[in-house]
């Protein structure tokens, strides 16, 4: 049987209780944070020959130099001859739905004019080259590889550079097949906190890129928080996390069912139900404790529900939402009756699944929209990754005559009030007499 917190809306001490099950600090330990910093300097300073040695260290393997580990397109090409034709179609028709949500999302240029011709605008440019970071090895990613690579090869960007370790020489066909599939123009078999510093600043073999994004451990989570500002990145991601509002008519396996889906991912995954119907809470904690049995992943999934999953008692489905939204969830599930109406009173969410029959599983793999997500309650003030990611913008100033000397005299004003007299009479040379 297990023990999952309980949570009820009525108690006093509620709200504190809910914070504490709440908090999680992504930031890493001194003794992580060290070893990042030296990788980081030593990948600056001596670049292949260090991201080679800690390959070798760290991924075992007994590679000579940063050639052999690049993976070449011919290879990316061949691993879509090695996985099944059941998964091959899979990856398609997973990429395709998502190009199809990703060209919705491109930004344009515009501009406007004014009376006096002056033309004000926005100029949107694609990043010229983005890094993407894929967990490797043993576990497999290649919806990973789909929901970064797609969207920036949507959004113009004309180089995307992967990294992927392949510790003990273990290369993973769906991987590469995602890869080859989704327009990866390169594939470099590294890892770790040596991969970003590798992308983040160059390397003779691995080209500099503006951006990196894409999931890692602590040490690449470390490594990608270190780097910003020499490069972009995506977010500094925490553990997985769904919450499910449901009004109790849902089946009780499908929702426990829900709640493992994000459990199994690691230990700190976390797992909320927030229901105003009591009877229904304890139906769901029978089906946890009955199909938990089931789970390959039993043991992660016990000690995610039982160390940071939450059943809460709401009040009603007012209180629910109100409840929602100050958790701010990567995924919400909302198992109700009128999905879209609750949904208009949502204002802080990753991604929203509406209805019964909408499992968040669906938006990891293959629905459209992005599953790099935010996480923490960072929904508050940040978006799923997308098209947007990948472009930038560039204002557009373009004064006539006129116009220069009608805010030539606005900026001389307040330009001599800062007491800024370059600025003042730069724009004073063009005012009209």
């Amino acid at each position: 049987m297990l023990n999952i917190t309980e949570l009820n809306t009525n108690d006093s001490d509620f709200w504190s209780k809910l914070q504490d099950l709440l908090a999680w600090e992504s930031v890493s330990d001194d003794a992580v944070f060290n070893t990042v910093n030296g990788i980081l300097k030593d990948v600056r300073k001596h670049g292949d020959a260090a991201v080679v040695e800690y390959t070798n260290r760290f991924d075992r393997m007994s590679v000579g130099s940063m050639a052999e580990l690049e993976i070449p397109a011919a290879r990316l090409q061949e691993a879509l001859t090695k996985i099944t034709p059941e998964q091959r179609i899979a990856l398609e028709q997973a990429a395709a739905r998502l190009k199809s949500y990703a060209q919705r999302q491109i930004m344009d240029s515009w501009s406007y004019t004014e009376a006096d011709g002056t033309l004000l605008g926005q100029q949107v440019t694609a990043l010229d080259r983005v890094g993407l970071y894929v967990p490797g090895g043993k576990a497999a990613y290649p919806s990973s590889v789909l929901m970064n690579a797609v969207p920036a090869k949507v959004a113009g960007v004309p180089e995307l550079i992967m990294v992927v370790p392949t510790p003990d020489g273990e290369v993973n066909e769906l991987v590469l097949a995602a890869a080859a599939i989704s327009n990866v123009d390169r594939v470099f078999a590294i890892g770790g906190a040596q991969a970003v510093a590798a992308l983040a600043y160059g390397t003779a073999t691995v080209p500099q890129v503006d951006k990196v994004v894409g999931p890692g451990n602590i040490y690449v989570a470390t490594a990608k928080r270190m780097v910003y500002g020499t490069v972009g990145i995506d977010m500094i991601a925490g553990p997985s996390e769904i919450l499910v509002i449901c009004d109790g008519k849902t089946n009780p396996d499908w929702i426990a069912m829900d709640l493992f889906s994000q459990a199994e991912h690691d230990e700190d995954a976390q797992s909320i139900l927030v229901c105003p119907d009591a009877d229904f809470i304890e139906q769901v904690k029978a089906s946890i404790n009955r199909l938990v049995e089931e789970m390959p992943r039993k043991t992660i999934i016990s000690t995610s529900l039982q160390s940071r999953g939450v059943l809460i008692h709401v009040q009603d489905m007012a209180e629910a939402v109100k409840v929602a939204n100050y958790i701010a969830p990567e995924h919400l599930e909302l198992s109700v009756e009128n999905p879209r109406d609750m949904a208009t009173q949502i204002r802080h969410a990753g991604a929203i699944f509406m209805g019964r029959y909408t499992a968040e599983a669906v938006g990891d793999y293959c629905a459209g929209p992005n599953h790099v997500l935010p996480t923490s309650r960072t929904a508050r003030f940040s978006s799923p990754l997308g098209v947007y990611d990948f472009q930038k913008r560039s204002s557009l100033i373009d004064c006539s005559a006129d116009g220069a000397s009608t805010l030539g005299k606005i900026a001389s004003v307040l330009a001599r009030g800062e007491g800024l007299i370059a600025h003042a009479r730069s724009a004073e040379y063009r005012i009209k007499d």
